[in-house]
């Protein structure tokens, strides 16, 4: 298996306060104490997880632990336990940030994990992206590996607009090949602290983004 190479990421110089609009928002999100940005480059298939930490918990968890077993690159950006910071995607901007911009050249195409919630769906995964063929094959995956219980939406039009990910410059669409945005909720999520979570539920993610990320 192809080891990973871990590069080393220099946070910018934050200013007196973050700023009002998406420009170099990512930059004050960086130079933030506390935050960590992780970037190593594996295999050409990789994982994201934009707001992993004390925002979407357990989102870093699962894409460490996926990369970890396919061999696959990793990017991450994990806020501490005193902060919740929402930066939305489309203001992950590369230009921003060395470690964004090596890991999104780096790779083909890419799983990016978030974490929802929303009433009427604590048992739904949302498949989202451009690279619609790789959401059907993951959405297989993860009812497959899953099994019954929980329902797995790869069907764009079932998909509630905000959480489809297919703005051009999130950067889950920004590799050669594009992606897949993989919307968590709570129950399969680790440090989630809801009572229905269950360590196979996500063991069972897991092992469906390494199968996909592995897959011939």
């Amino acid at each position: 298996m192809l080891e990973r190479r871990s590069v080393t990421c220099q946070p910018t110089s934050r200013r007196e306060a973050p700023t009002a609009t998406l420009r170099n928002v990512l930059g004050d999100l960086l130079a933030t104490p506390g935050v960590e940005e992780l970037c190593e480059l594996g295999s050409r298939f990789g994982f994201m997880a934009l707001h992993g930490g004390n925002l979407e918990r357990g989102t870093d968890t699962i894409a460490r632990a996926a990369a970890d077993r396919a061999g696959a690159s990793l990017y991450a950006v994990v806020q501490p336990p005193d902060l919740r910071w929402h930066v939305p995607s489309v203001a992950y901007d590369p230009k921003d940030s060395v470690c964004l911009a090596t890991f999104l050249a780096h790779v083909d195409t890419v799983v990016t994990v978030h974490g929802y919630g929303r009433e009427g769906l604590w048992a739904t995964l949302l498949v989202g992206g451009r690279n619609r063929p790789l959401a059907s094959r993951l959405g297989n995956a993860l009812r497959r590996h899953l099994g019954e219980g929980f329902t797995v939406l790869d069907d764009l039009l079932s998909i509630p607009r905000p959480l489809r990910g297919l703005h051009a410059r999130n950067p889950v669409n920004l590799p050669r090949q594009g992606g897949v945005q993989l919307e968590l909720p709570p129950r399969v999520r680790p440090g989630t602290g809801v009572p229905t979570y269950d360590p196979a539920y996500s063991d069972a993610v897991v092992d469906a983004l390494a199968a996909i990320a592995t897959a011939p």
